[in-house]
């Protein structure tokens, strides 16, 4: 006799996305796993007394939505501190910050997140005197949605200007304009650094924002955080309703081999990941790196965090260890060094190294992902750059189009991942632009663009035999739609999310 199913979900149009074409009307669930998908008739037959029953109502069913590259502490510290990405002008930016500024101590400091000057009719980087409206005596700091760009004022000048390189300070006639970049942007970090109890306010929040978002699985890219500590005591306590895959960043690879870690070590919930890096800047501070200048400055190609002899050292040492490697390149120059030091490894392939974002690779450099088997970790909600007039247009010009070939990646062959970087933590937002993407030769299919957010982050994360598809035998992860993303393809960043589960249990239900 066969077992009763501790949950069936009936009534849905499941889509398992492990063939284009595979489709059911339900599925049943028993001990966090898919145990069978058929029609309702056929699946109810596994309902017991004690089955939970979940009625779709004609919803749509998809396996759980994995970001593989995110930054689950900055997704927390938008939802607790300014939140920057609403604004629409350097004004309204002030005018959330002296929000901020009023529901905190006075001589705590003002923290703002996610301002994106390009989509500014004033399009300018934040600045010390703006900052100043809003506190001359506190330390007041306004990151931009990269995270490599900042900008502060003079009291937090004061404290930390003297730990910051020269060269990523940018100035005016000689005095600090507050705006800082790159490595000048650390000591900022370090100093805003949250201990273990603020750590788990902040990712409490994020984990519900990010099921709510219909997320069940992050690729977090960690550095010099009490991150790693949270997300093992909340396993542990069973309040996790969200896989993490921890992508350490290269500061921590001493210690991750002192104490014996490796790829894909850990839990069900909470895996070790890659060793992660720089190496190079972003397309908004003209510090990615490029072959060619940027459109909008003649004398500039952007900067090297990691110089090619230094990613070589770095790629040898945490391959030769068992690490996955997984590096940031956005310029096209960036991106072949990474691939120079990919292909100097034993066997890139199976270690499944990644590209972290890609945006600006050229047709043989995508061959040569598709050659070794080098994972491309992108972010197709960066496509709102690309659009005429838009960021991309001011730095690259006729390259505009060159950046974010989604489409190149899979006729080549090349693992495509997506993630979101956080800009924001919304997987449908992602697969909205991936579809509708400023041209023909950057947009895919719906099915498409939800394989890569399920099946191919899956596969980024060594998880391609437990998650990413709606399958027997595999952990059922898995988000109900209250519309089709096929029938409304114009407009998926609309499309609503009903209910978030994860290894079966309900963790969200907005039904």
């Amino acid at each position: 006799m066969t077992e009763p199913a501790d949950l069936v979900v009936v009534n849905a149009e499941v889509h398992t996305l492990a063939d284009p074409d595979e489709t059911y009307d339900a599925f049943a669930v028993r001990d966090g796993r898919v145990v069978r998908l058929g029609t309702t008739y056929d699946v109810e037959f596994l309902a017991g007394a004690d089955t939970e029953t979940i009625d779709a109502d004609g919803r749509v069913a998809i396996p759980g939505l994995i970001d593989a590259h995110t930054h689950l502490l900055n997704a927390g510290r938008s939802l607790v501190h300014a939140d920057l990405s609403a604004a629409e002008s350097p004004s309204d930016a002030v005018g959330l910050l002296r929000e901020r500024a009023d529901e905190i101590d006075e001589d705590e400091w003002v923290l703002g997140f996610g301002y994106d000057e390009s989509t500014w009719e004033e399009s300018r980087y934040l600045t010390r005197e703006d900052l100043h409206e809003v506190s001359e005596t506190v330390p007041v700091v306004a990151f931009r949605e990269d995270m490599h760009v900042a900008a502060v004022n003079d009291p937090l000048l004061d404290r930390l200007g003297d730990e910051m390189p020269d060269d990523d300070v940018r100035t005016e006639g000689g005095e600090p304009t507050g705006v800082i970049v790159e490595e000048a942007v650390d000591p900022v970090y370090e100093a805003i650094e949250p201990d273990a109890e603020e750590a788990e306010e902040l990712i409490r929040a994020a984990q519900a924002n990010a099921n709510e978002r219909g997320a069940t699985m992050v690729h977090d890219m960690v550095r010099q955080s009490k991150a790693p500590q949270v997300y093992r005591d909340l396993d542990l306590a069973d309040e996790l309703t969200l896989r993490v895959r921890i992508n350490y960043w290269a500061d921590h690879l001493d210690s991750l081999i002192d104490a014996g870690l490796r790829t894909n070590h850990g839990s069900d919930m909470v895996r070790t990941g890659a060793v992660k890096s720089y190496t190079d800047g972003t397309f908004g501070g003209r510090t990615a790196r490029l072959h060619e200048p940027y459109a909008d400055d003649a004398k500039e190609t952007g900067t090297w965090v990691l110089d090619p002899d230094e990613i070589h050292d770095l790629v040898t040492r945490a391959d030769d260890h068992g690490f996955q490697v997984t590096l940031h390149a956005i310029g096209d120059a960036a991106i072949d060094a990474v691939l120079d030091a990919y292909e100097g490894t034993d066997d890139p392939e199976a270690s499944r190294h990644r590209v972290e974002h890609s945006e600006l690779a050229s047709d043989e450099a995508i061959e040569r992902m598709a050659d070794m088997g080098v994972v491309a970790s992108m972010q197709p909600n960066f496509h709102k750059w690309g659009f005429e007039d838009g960021l991309y247009d001011a730095r690259l010009g006729d390259r505009r189009t060159d950046a974010n070939r989604l489409p190149a990646y899979i006729d080549a062959g090349a693992p495509l991942a997506f993630g979101s970087d956080c800009m924001p933590l919304d997987p449908l937002l992602g697969v909205h632009y991936a579809v509708n993407a400023p041209s023909e030769d950057q947009s895919l299919g719906v099915t498409e663009a939800l394989r890569a957010y399920t099946a191919g982050a899956a596969y980024a994360g060594f998880d391609e035999d437990r998650l990413g598809t709606l399958e027997a035998g595999k952990r059922a992860d898995f988000v109900l739609l209250d519309e089709s993303p096929w029938e409304q393809s114009d407009r998926i960043d609309q499309v609503a999310v009903a209910l978030t589960a994860v290894a079966g249990d309900v963790v969200y239900d907005d039904r």
